[in-house]
C-alpha cells in the first residue's frame, strides 16, 4: 500500500492509500478518485513531506489518534442530536425545504458528489460530516 497526499481543483488536500502508483494513475484517469470535501475528481499528487521515521526515544502515540477521534466523533454525534436520518433522500428533502416546499428542519443523510455539488450550486445551505455516520437501518 501507498498515501498520497492530493489536492482538488478547489485546494482542498487529502490523504488517500491506493495498492500502488498504479492503481492510483487508473483510478484517476477513470475519475474514480474524488475529493472527500467537495467531490471534485480533478485531483493531483499534492507536495509530500517525506516519511522520516521517529527518534529512537519518540513514541508513536495511537491512544491519543484514537483519543482525538473518539472526540470528534462525540461532537459529530452532539451536532446531529435533533436531526432526522433522511438516507437517500437526503438532496431531494434539503431541495424542498430550500425553496419552499417542505417545512424546514435538521436532516442528515446520503448524497452523491454529484448530488451535493448540485445542492451546493443552487445555494442549498449543506455540509459535509467529517466522519462517515452508518444508516440506521445498518446498525443492531
Amino acid at each position: 500500500m501507498i498515501v498520497f497526499d492530493l489536492k482538488c481543483a478547489g485546494d482542498h488536500v487529502f490523504e488517500a492509500w491506493f495498492a500502488s502508483t498504479r492503481a492510483y494513475d487508473e483510478q484517476r484517469e477513470r475519475r474514480l478518485v474524488a475529493c472527500p470535501l467537495c467531490g471534485d475528481t480533478q485531483v493531483a499528487k499534492a507536495v509530500m513531506a517525506p516519511n522520516v521515521a521517529p527518534k529512537g526515544n519518540a513514541v508513536a502515540r495511537p491512544e491519543r489518534i484514537k483519543a482525538l477521534l473518539s472526540e470528534l466523533a462525540a461532537a459529530q454525534g452532539k451536532a446531529l442530536e435533533g436531526s432526522r436520518w433522511v438516507g437517500r433522500r437526503f438532496a431531494d428533502e434539503a431541495r424542498a425545504m430550500h425553496v419552499g416546499e417542505a417545512e424546514h428542519a435538521t436532516i442528515h443523510g446520503q448524497a452523491t458528489p454529484e448530488e451535493a455539488r448540485a445542492l451546493i450550486d443552487e445555494g442549498v445551505p449543506v455540509a459535509p460530516l467529517l466522519l462517515p455516520v452508518a444508516p440506521p437501518e445498518t446498525l443492531n
